[in-house]
């Protein structure tokens, strides 16, 4: 056993490793050491907490750490990068479930029983407002890995008053709340129980009612939910750690939010809430023109002849694991004399900086990855523009169309350049479900095929 003081200095040295690690989770160059600082904080932090005053059961506490730890190696062996979004998104549900019981857990307590007046009243908020936050993680967190992993569809499930009727039920579980905290003893328990219900189906109807397009934020926000709840659960056990812990992930994972809705000019309020950017102002223009395309060798000849050459890559890079041989064709053309850049869209792929982890793996040069704004610009000035399984990211209708659902979402405009070459399996939409206009320009030439498949083939033409 531990003592108190001792405890105290090594969560405050485990608090200080997660701010360091956050810090150096902010560029690629740092992410490496951000994840250490996290792991060695994490790490301080269970054994201080295990080892302290008043924690007995040792033996189950060992067991179950010894598997969880089993499952979550061979889970983080298994999933591919393709599947880390949907990852990401059911260990956000496992944050608000553990929320949900340590909630019930510290309610049917004996010693929360002994407690008294505004003690006593303030701890039941906090049990209340902690299964609150945690039920609507755990129910919006599967329905998000749901939507991620193809088992429930993209599309926003919109209906008519539907704000109304979450609004009618945050009401409702406000009113619950009074009640419960009034209750005497562990007679508040069937408010608990009913608020944990109203909070699960608010859970699932907001994630429902958010598009594909903005699944991205929707996880950012959920990592959010999940601080919050385990900042909950600290006060719930009285844990300042996991106090300050679940504050950073809240609050980061929020600011993180925030900073996306805004590149992909979007109302955070209006995502959280759920069917912004869903619903058409009105009605989709008719596409036109016609669809064209080139095989290999001619894409080739294309690169040969370039001097500036832009890649913006996309989910089906990631599915294909295309980034390999992408970068091998990225010094092919740098060994020719051509200048090759990335353009990186912000909701990229299925979660917040997917292409830069995948193209990082590849062993990408950082200096020649850029964000949408930092590229944009230069479009005009490029001579070939390679589009790898992306789709709703470079979409124009996004600033041509009024009637589309992604209508005033920053893109790649990848069209201003003087050829575009897309890189597709087929004329399949993408991940919003809707038709893009970019296949159809007169610049613009489809590559059909694996994204892998192909650029071994242009690597080979070359």
């Amino acid at each position: 056993m531990i003592s108190t003081g001792i405890q105290t200095a090594a969560y405050l040295f485990a608090s200080i490793l997660f701010i360091l690690s956050l810090g150096g989770l902010s560029s690629q160059e740092s992410a490496k050491r951000g994840v250490l600082y996290g792991i060695v904080g994490m790490a301080i932090a269970i054994l201080s907490t295990v080892l302290g005053a008043g924690v007995n059961g040792h033996s189950y506490i060992i067991i179950a750490l010894a598997i969880a730890s089993v499952i979550g190696l061979i889970v983080a062996r298994k999933v591919e990068m393709t599947s880390m979004p949907q990852l990401v998104a059911i260990l956000h549900s496992f944050v608000g479930l553990a929320a949900v019981l340590v909630g019930f857990g510290s309610y049917l307590d004996a010693h929360t029983q002994t407690l008294i007046g505004s003690e006593h009243t303030i701890h039941l908020v906090e049990v209340f407002i902690g299964v609150f936050i945690g039920a609507i993680t755990f129910t919006g967190s599967i329905i998000a890995w749901g939507k991620l992993d193809g088992k429930i569809t993209s599309r926003a499930l919109a209906y008519k008053g539907r704000h109304a009727v979450n609004i009618t039920l945050v009401v409702v579980s406000i009113v619950l709340g009074v009640r419960f905290a009034m209750a005497p003893e562990t007679s508040g328990l069937i408010d608990l129980l009913i608020m944990t219900a109203i909070a699960s189906f608010i859970g699932i109807m907001l994630v429902m009612a958010i598009g594909g397009a903005d699944m991205p934020v929707v996880v950012s926000m959920l990592n959010s939910y999940s601080g919050w709840a385990a900042a909950a659960a600290g006060f719930m056990l009285g844990n300042d750690l996991l106090i300050v812990t679940g504050a950073l992930v809240g609050s980061s994972g929020a600011i993180l939010s925030i900073i996306m809705c805004e590149a992909m000019n979007r109302s955070f309020i209006s995502v959280i809430f759920g069917g912004f950017g869903n619903a058409s102002t009105g009605e989709a223009k008719e596409i036109e023109g016609e669809v064209t395309s080139a095989n290999h060798v001619e894409v080739a000849e294309m690169l040969k002849e370039a001097q500036t050459v832009i890649i913006v890559p996309g989910y089906g890079m990631a599915v294909a694991k295309a980034q390999y041989p992408v970068f091998e064709l990225v010094q092919k053309l740098k060994a020719d004399g051509k200048t090759v850049r990335f353009g990186i869209h912000p909701v990229a792929g299925r979660l917040p900086g997917h292409m830069n982890v995948l193209l990082a793996e590849a062993n990408v040069p950082y200096d020649i990855v850029l964000e949408m704004d930092e590229i944009n610009d230069d479009l005009p000035k490029t001579d070939i523009v390679l589009v790898i399984g992306a789709n709703d990211i470079v979409n124009p209708a996004a600033l041509e169309d009024e009637g589309s659902p992604i209508y005033g979402m920053p893109v790649i405009e990848v069209w201003n350049a003087k050829k575009v070459i897309v890189m597709k399996r087929s004329m399949a939409a993408g991940y919003a479900g809707i038709e893009n206009p970019l296949f159809y320009k007169d610049n613009t030439d489809m590559l059909y095929g694996d994204a892998k498949m192909s650029v071994d083939e242009l690597n080979k033409a070359l």
